[in-house]
């Protein structure tokens, strides 16, 4: 069989008289597939995009169908809900089923949602039966404990401990209940003219307000246990351990004793009152 001869060696061409291939460049078949790639590629676009037009040429549904669309937006199945007010027509087959949706119904007038608002209140001046009660007075008369037949009484501006005569006497042995000029948890004691009783150098009397904070202080007592069951101690708010008695029948501002006396003169019981 014939001997193949070698191929002379490319890096020496002229000794041979063998040249390199100059007609075809290097990587050719590979720029013909990226060619016929991008071919390819233009085309498919160029279909999918008459292939949209063709699609968008469609009637647009209502506004009122693609307003009942789902709100999740594209991309996603939805299933339209059928019309509560019956409204489709039963030839409509071939419309998809979001172009058959309809908007919920709006409720009937008689509805919750379309209630009328309450009436307001009618003003407690209407009528005069109509307004509120107003909250009753609380009068009250002071006994002594040990007297029980003395009653707190002004007597010429003070208070004394006197038993109870006519109706005058009766007016002046009632006083008016009130939370304490100086602190509400404790009492304060008017009288029907509209004094106060509060003490000044330690004896009680009755006084008109003069809005000082001095007599606010000087008008409030605060109850405290006594040991006589069922009455009360009242003990001055700005002179703290002095509380009121009576001696000789006179309203005094005492500091505390441990006497039995002393005890039962500053026994007092809050009654009904009087007048």
């Amino acid at each position: 069989m014939p001997r193949s001869k070698s191929r002379p060696s490319q890096n020496q061409p002229w000794e041979s008289g063998w040249s390199p291939d100059t007609t075809r460049v290097p990587g050719t078949r590979r720029l013909w597939l990226a060619g016929a790639l991008a071919i390819a590629t233009v085309a498919a676009c160029v279909t999918a995009v008459t292939m949209t037009e063709h699609q968008t040429d469609d009637p647009s549904p209502a506004p009122d169908q693609a307003a009942a669309a789902d709100p999740s937006g594209p991309g996603l199945i939805s299933y339209a809900t059928p019309s509560t007010t019956g409204a489709s027509a039963s030839g409509d087959e071939s419309a998809s089923p979001s172009a058959r949706t309809t908007t919920s119904a709006p409720e009937p007038q008689g509805s919750a949602s379309a209630r009328p608002p309450a009436a307001p209140a009618e003003p407690s001046t209407s009528h005069p039966s109509s307004a509120a009660p107003k909250p009753s007075t609380t009068w009250r008369s002071v006994r002594s404990a040990n007297y029980p037949d003395r009653y707190w009484h002004i007597s010429g501006g003070l208070v004394r401990l006197d038993q109870v005569g006519g109706s005058e006497s009766r007016e002046d042995s009632t006083f008016k209940l009130v939370k304490g000029l100086a602190d509400s948890s404790c009492h304060s004691f008017a009288t029907a003219d509209g004094k106060y009783l509060r003490h000044r150098d330690f004896v009680l009397r009755a006084d008109r307000d003069d809005g000082s904070s001095l007599f606010k202080r000087d008008a409030t007592f605060c109850p405290r246990t006594s040991p006589v069951s069922g009455a009360i101690m009242l003990e001055s708010v700005n002179f703290p351990g002095r509380f009121l008695r009576h001696k000789n029948f006179t309203l005094r501002l005492e500091s505390y004793q441990h006497s039995g006396l002393y005890q039962a003169d500053s026994a007092f019981r809050l009654v009904g009152a009087l007048a």
